[in-house]
């Protein structure tokens, strides 16, 4: 079987803490990199991130922080002190700021979100939004690089555009990622792990094709199967 690949993430939304400890435990060595989102992170879910850590675990809190400069500059000062490896703000100039400001921990990589994957074209001319999705990724790509972030999150479909114009280690991580015969959901624009990669992904992001299969383990390694060759 593949080993577990630190370019795989593996989403943790899971209803509650008692729910995300059971998948970790299923998923044992095979995944290395969790992620763990906002309505975990509500409940208590630090304690987890600093279980994931102590279990050797790469950890991932998608706080997505959002929020006037003073605000966010101390919400990354108290997330860059704790288990965090990689923390995520929206790609606003000063939210990225200020996050690059309150930065404790110099190795907690820092990555703003662009335009969130569950959003169409559609979507963004109803939030009023007066450019292409494109060309809004652009730019806050291009912010992002200005103002020292880490890296962006990204759909796996801009991910080609987006390596062209950063630096080398820039990390492009791609959520709205399914393997072939996996269950759209909620997300608009999506690929598979592969293409992620091949179009210039450092990750990708993988929830419930991975924790809603009947077999999680399976569903983990046929993913590892698949990129370990990329």
């Amino acid at each position: 079987m593949p080993n577990a690949d630190p370019r795989l993430i593996v989403a943790l939304d899971e209803p509650d803490l008692t729910s995300a400890h059971k998948l970790v435990a299923r998923l044992g060595d095979s995944v290395s990199y969790y992620k763990v989102g906002l309505t975990l992170l509500a409940q208590g879910g630090l304690s987890l991130c600093q279980d994931l850590k102590a279990q050797g675990k790469l950890v991932f809190q998608d706080w997505k922080l959002h929020d006037i400069g003073a605000q966010v500059e101390g919400a990354a000062k108290a997330a860059t002190s704790g288990a965090c490896d990689l923390l995520t703000v929206h790609a606003e100039p000063q939210v990225m700021k200020a996050a690059v400001a309150g930065r404790i921990n110099p190795k907690t990589r820092i990555i703003g979100v662009t335009v969130m994957t569950s959003l169409s074209q559609a979507d963004l001319d109803d939030m009023g939004y007066g450019m292409s999705l494109t060309d809004l990724v652009l730019r806050r790509v291009d912010q992002a690089v200005e103002c020292g972030l880490d890296g962006v999150v990204a759909s796996p479909h801009e991910a080609a555009m987006i390596r062209a114009r950063v630096p080398a280690d820039f990390l492009i991580v791609t959520p709205g990622v399914r393997p072939v015969g996996a269950d759209v959901n909620d997300q608009q624009r999506i690929a598979t792990p592969e293409d992620a990669f091949r179009n210039g992904a450092s990750h990708v992001v993988v929830g419930r094709p991975i924790t809603r299969a009947a077999d999680p383990v399976a569903a983990t390694q046929a993913i590892l199967a698949a990129i370990q060759t990329i």
